[in-house]
């Protein structure tokens, strides 16, 4: 009976606790949108003729995101405004393609809604100016019945979507949110690095902005790459990430051939003018050979880190085992997102523009102890 007594008494506390934050989350809700509707009724009045002649506008607190729609129509822009902004947005309209490329160049938008058949400019020409103007904005085309086949060409031309009038309040509204939703993501993948898986001789053209990672190959944790080679032994090298922080490579202390290495011991360094750093085995073999080559051009490495920069061939004594330490394919990509987005931190080893090799080798190469090659 106990039981059943505090059973009932924790049922009944987590449905109050819900019920009261559901109660608070509409009365926030209620207060933003009364908030918004008295911004609404007092914005549309103001006179902002000096930028645009037909331009009214309307700013709420925090928006969700600023949009322009222009349209030739003044009861659709009414209906824009009413409905945007009590969703959250802040919201300039006109009624001329013209008006709206100037305002573009002035003020920074999140979206362009644009009707498709106006009399002085037309949809498809606001559409082409504004992605020529402005690319980082987004531009929707507000189309009737019997233009939606316009409506889709414009896809082509960089809108990213439309929408078909005549339109409810909760249509429009459930349309934009899902636009914001849409652009934020873009958005923020568009922070994460970009990385490419491409062929080894391919790495000498990816420009220095971007990074690349072999295909066909496996990455250490320690930014060692491994190449299975078709008689069955492995040759290794640093990957593009390490190549792209150090910049420069100075010298090569390349392995000794015949040596028996196992996984995370030294494998080879660099020097450089900002220091040394160790790179680890990625697997357990014996050395077989080496790039001699890169004794007298070690800048190799750093020019084509997959093909002629490789530093040694070996032949692995426990791979079976050590492949599951690495990494090959698309855990690759996120992986190599993830140490270029720490490695660009205040707190990576870039510090202040300036490579801290020791640390660099501490966060980002698995190496605390070294031992000499």
């Amino acid at each position: 009976m106990t039981a059943v007594l505090i059973l009932f008494m924790f049922v009944a506390f987590v449905g109050i606790d819900f019920l009261v934050r559901t109660n608070l989350r509409r009365m926030q809700e209620k207060r933003a949108r009364q908030a918004r509707e008295a911004v609404l009724n007092t914005s549309i009045r103001l006179d902002f003729t000096h930028e645009a002649k037909s331009l009214k506008r309307v700013e709420v607190p925090n928006p969700k995101a600023r949009i322009l729609a222009v349209d030739d129509e003044a009861v659709v822009l009414d209906s824009f405004r009413r409905i945007l902004v009590l969703e959250g947005f802040s919201v300039d309209t006109v009624e001329h393609g013209p008006e709206a490329l100037g305002l573009i160049q002035r003020h920074d938008y999140d979206f362009v809604f644009t009707d498709l058949k106006m009399p002085d400019m037309d949809g498809v020409e606001v559409v082409k100016s504004v992605k020529h103007l402005r690319p980082d904005m987004d531009v929707v085309v507000i189309t009737g019945y019997g233009s939606i086949e316009t409506a889709v060409q414009t896809l082509q031309q960089g809108a990213c979507e439309y929408v078909q009038k005549p339109f409810t309040a909760d249509e429009l509204g459930e349309f934009a949110r899902k636009l914001l939703i849409k652009r934020e993501a873009r958005l923020e993948a568009a922070k994460l690095p970009n990385v490419r898986v491409v062929a080894p001789e391919m790495a000498e053209v990816v420009p220095a902005t971007e990074f690349c990672v072999p295909g066909g190959a496996f990455l250490s944790p320690g930014h060692a790459w491994v190449r299975i080679e078709p008689e069955g032994q492995v040759r290794i090298g640093i990957d593009d990430f390490i190549s792209k922080a150090l910049g420069t490579v100075k010298e090569i202390t390349l392995p000794e051939r015949g040596k028996a290495v196992k996984q995370g011991d030294t494998l080879f360094s660099l020097k450089g003018a900002a220091g040394i750093v160790h790179v680890a085995a990625p697997i357990s073999g014996r050395i077989e050979h080496d790039n001699a080559g890169l004794k007298t051009d070690p800048a190799e490495l750093i020019h084509s880190p997959y093909d002629r920069g490789w530093v040694c061939l070996l032949t692995p004594s426990d791979l079976a085992s050590e492949l599951g330490t690495l990494k090959i394919g698309k855990p690759v990509i996120d992986w190599y997102q993830e140490e270029i987005t720490r490695f660009r931190t205040p707190e990576g080893a870039q510090g202040a523009g300036t490579l801290d090799w020791a640390a660099f080798e501490q966060k980002f190469l698995n190496m605390n102890v070294h031992a000499q090659v």
